[in-house]
Parts: structure tokens; C-alpha cells; sequence
């Protein structure tokens, strides 16, 4: 099935009249805010971007500031919003760009996408709202909307796929007007073309979308993987000397890294596996991320602590009122707001 360039023509004259999704980066043309946007948006839906979005500039209103910060800081303001290795490209990039490249970000694709973080979706959109280059952005509302239009029956995890796809994006695209037509397309995606309950009839293309007039847009797009997700149990020794919590920052390469927890004991089921001189009950929390679901339990241990434990888990302490400035996982959170901790 062909492409005619009126689709594009079609989706812009929808985005001005009728697409009223207002967000502070639309229209912006500062690359750094951009970016920042665009990396906040990886993964993650707009609404739930816009407060981190206006909270990280308003302690960081420039790339510099942000290079210049402590990590730490970095990672709380980042606190909630998950895929923390966002976060550390987001800090090497910022370093990068201001230390080595005199605050400039690279005015091409190719020098975007070699930056840290950055991938062909990412590169497209820097480069096309800040610098108004020809680079069709293809992302998940991309993916479903080309996948629709066609009705194809090519898998979009796939590598015939990806290559496809992004063909497609690409002759639909108004090169001469990439910016307004990267953002029309995202939106139709965000809010008309939705993977649940698509409002086609005010779509500005069901006129040409095969999977609606064949009526098999709930089947669209398709994917070659199943979903898997692991199902992991982390036990919490939360030792509470009566004016401090003893913690740890997580370390190699598995999720939170960076962040900070209590001493950890990992197993494949709800039973901890050692005993207690007294039994704790344990408070439940779970979280739910892309591939793994986590049951966390925490056990309180109202006690001195000994030296022998703090090497044993490589603990700090820290002064309930200085909770606050240490990044924490959602899971964290969620237990020490129920135990008045914060």
C-alpha cells in the first residue's frame, strides 16, 4: 500500500485545528530542553513527565547547571520516575556536552546519536525540534499508527520490522516542515490512535487505514516476543536504632543502581530464610516494573546496631531527617511514607 504525501498535509492541518495536548516542551526549540524532555519521555507517559520535566529546570534551567550538580541531587529529583539509567546518560551526556564540547549539543543525527543514551528515536526528535532536520521520529505510537494504516503483519520487535517501519515513517513525513509534523504524528498516537480503545472516527486518517475499514485495528500492532516477566523477592532488614536508619547505595549492574535501600536478602519466594532472636512482622510492598515484578518485605529491627553488621551489608547510617535527601526506589518510598519515616 502506498503512502501519499496528502497523509501528511492531513495530520498537520488536525494537529493545529483540533489536537489541543498542551506540554511544556511543545514548540521549543532550545535543544538541552529538548532533550531533556525527550529522555524524561523514554518509557514514560507525557503526564507523567511534565512535573520532573519543570522540577529538574527549575533547579537546572541550563546544561551546565546540570553538569555542574551533584549526583546525588540529580538522582532525587529523579526519584519516582524509574529507568534510573535515563538518569546516569542523562549525567555523562551533560558532562559530555559541557566539559568537552563547550555546551553544545551536536546540530547533526549522527552527532546526536552518538551520544550516551541516545538512539535513533531520540536523535530524531532532538533533530528535528531543535534543528528542524528531516528525521522521521518512530516510537510506540509510530509503530502502531503505520502498523494500523497498513494492516502489516510484519512484527515491530523484529529487525525486518524496525527497518520497515522506519521506512514508512519516513516517506509519510513532511520534510519541509519535520519539527510540527514529528509532534502531529506522537500526539495522534497519545491520543486518537491509543493501543485500547482508538477513537478512529476522529481520526484524520481512518479514511485511508486498512485495519479500520477491515476492522481488525485491535489486533494491530504485532509482536514476535512474548512479554516475560520474572517474579523476584527482596527481603529488608530495616535495622532502627531509634534516631537512625541504616542504608546502602545499590551497586553493579541490575536494576536501582545508585539508588539506596536497606540491607537486602534476595530469594525465590516469600521465606527469608534465616531466623530471628525475635520475629518482626514483615510489611509487604510490591512494584510492578517492565520485566519484573518486585515483592519487597520489610522486616523493622528495632535495635543497636553492631559494627559486625554494618561491614557485613555495607550499611550508613542516616538521621531520620536526612532520609530525604538520599534516592530511593518506589517500593522504599512507599514503606518509609506508611511508617512516618517521611
Amino acid at each position: 500500500m502506498s503512502l501519499p504525501n496528502t497523509h501528511s498535509k492531513s495530520l498537520i492541518q488536525w494537529h493545529l485545528a483540533e489536537n489541543c495536548r498542551d506540554l511544556p516542551w511543545k514548540s521549543e526549540k532550545d535543544p538541552y530542553k529538548i532533550w531533556l524532555s525527550e529522555i524524561l519521555l523514554q518509557q514514560t507517559k507525557a503526564e507523567a513527565v511534565v512535573p520532573y520535566y519543570n522540577k529538574i529546570l527549575k533547579h537546572f534551567p541550563t546544561i551546565q547547571l546540570l553538569a555542574a550538580a551533584k549526583e546525588q541531587k540529580i538522582f532525587q529529583l529523579w526519584q519516582g520516575l524509574g529507568y534510573y539509567s535515563r538518569c546516569r546518560n542523562l549525567i555523562l551526556t551533560a558532562k559530555w556536552i559541557s566539559e568537552e564540547n563547550s555546551g553544545l549539543f551536536p546540530n547533526t543525527y549522527e552527532g546526536l546519536l552518538a551520544l550516551k543514551g541516545i538512539g535513533p528515536y531520540t536523535a530524531s526528535a532532538v533533530a528535528s525540534f531543535a534543528f528542524n532536520l528531516p528525521y522521521a521520529v518512530v516510537d510506540g505510537n509510530v509503530y502502531r499508527i503505520i502498523a494500523r494504516l497498513l494492516a502489516s503483519a510484519i512484527p515491530i520487535d523484529s529487525a525486518e520490522g524496525k527497518k520497515y517501519f522506519q521506512e514508512k515513517a519516513t516517506a509519510l513525513m513532511d520534510k519541509k516542515n519535520p519539527a510540527i509534523y514529528n509532534q502531529a504524528i506522537m500526539d495522534l498516537g497519545a491520543t486518537i490512535c491509543k493501543p485500547k480503545n482508538p477513537l478512529c472516527l476522529q481520526c484524520p486518517w481512518h479514511k485511508y487505514c486498512k485495519a479500520f475499514s477491515t476492522k481488525t485495528v485491535e489486533k494491530f500492532p504485532i509482536k514476535s516476543k512474548k512479554l516475560i516477566i520474572k517474579k523476584r523477592h527482596f527481603h529488608y532488614l530495616v535495622f532502627d536504632d531509634g534516631k537512625h536508619l541504616y542504608i546502602r547505595k545499590r551497586i553493579g549492574n541490575d536494576i536501582w543502581k545508585d539508588l539506596h535501600e536497606f540491607a537486602l536478602i534476595e530469594t525465590d519466594d516469600e521465606k527469608i530464610g534465616i531466623s530471628f532472636d525475635r520475629n518482626p512482622s514483615a510489611s509487604v510492598f510490591q512494584q510492578q516494573l517492565t520485566h519484573q515484578k518486585i515483592t519487597a518485605y520489610f522486616y523493622v529491627m528495632l535495635q543497636k546496631v553492631l559494627r559486625k553488621t554494618i561491614t557485613e551489608y555495607g550499611l550508613e547510617k542516616v538521621a531520620y531527617e536526612n532520609l530525604e535527601n538520599y534516592a530511593m526506589p518506589k517500593v522504599i518510598l512507599d514503606f518509609l511514607h506508611q511508617n512516618k519515616y517521611l
